[in-house]
């Protein structure tokens, strides 16, 4: 289980938020651009550290500032796909999937290369370099690097921003599989709705920094605070 209780500022912004994502469920932070998911996500990952609160992860403590625990992004366990992909592109594919794995402990691994080639499809891609791949086979292979760190917990960030409507719809199936198949508690931030409704199984609200609500999609997504927040009548449409 990801637990997350957190205050903290970045720039003008004032973060405040609490949520607990089960493990093998869903959740999704959703809001405006601008609202804050990126830098929650990244308090958890251990990028930016919150003033206040308490991070963690299985009963594990990432962070408590009543502690004064704080452990770096390297030891919280908690693989991150960003917007952007951040593939090693003098990497083959393989080198890529195979980064973060030859640094987990082989006691630790409970997943490995080959499964998680299988899961995504990676295999006909193995030995090419990031540089040639399509925008939605550098997603799988992101999604890929992230799960072979063999995590406790799974961020993901905007992964199918920036890409066409035919590579959004060829990748969100493999993260569909992901969500379905590997047990981990997992956190998706998205201002698109319908990625939401497809992918999780809870919605945190986000306005200005703060969860405003948290609960199953239905809830969430039909709530007048939610309607307010967007601007729209219908959060749905």
């Amino acid at each position: 289980m990801l637990d997350v209780k957190i205050k903290g500022t970045i720039g003008q912004l004032s973060i405040d938020a609490t949520f607990t994502t089960e493990p093998g469920t869903v959740t999704a932070l959703f809001g405006r651009s601008g609202s804050g998911k990126t830098s929650i996500v990244n308090m958890i990952a251990g990028l930016v550290r919150p003033h206040y609160g308490r991070i963690a992860i299985n009963g594990e403590i990432l962070f408590d500032s009543a502690h004064s625990i704080d452990k770096p992004p390297n030891k919280r366990g908690v693989g991150y796909v960003f917007q952007d992909n951040l593939l090693f592109p003098h990497l083959t594919v393989k080198g890529n999937l195979s980064y973060g794995y030859n640094l987990v402990p082989a006691r630790e691994r409970y997943l490995h290369l080959d499964e998680v080639v299988e899961l995504l499809g990676l295999g006909d891609l193995l030995l090419r370099r990031s540089k040639t791949l399509s925008g939605g086979e550098k997603k799988r292979v992101a999604l890929g690097r992230a799960l072979l760190s063999n995590p406790c917990a799974l961020l993901m960030d905007e992964p199918l921003t920036g890409l066409d409507v035919a590579r959004k719809y060829e990748a969100l199936p493999f993260i569909e599989k992901i969500c379905r198949q590997v047990q981990l508690p997992i956190v998706y931030v998205s201002h698109d709705i319908d990625e939401v409704i497809r992918l999780s199984d809870q919605i945190a609200l986000i306005d200005k920094g703060r969860t405003v609500l948290v609960g199953p999609i239905e809830t969430v997504a039909n709530h007048a605070e939610a309607r307010l927040i967007l601007g729209k009548n219908d959060p749905s449409t």
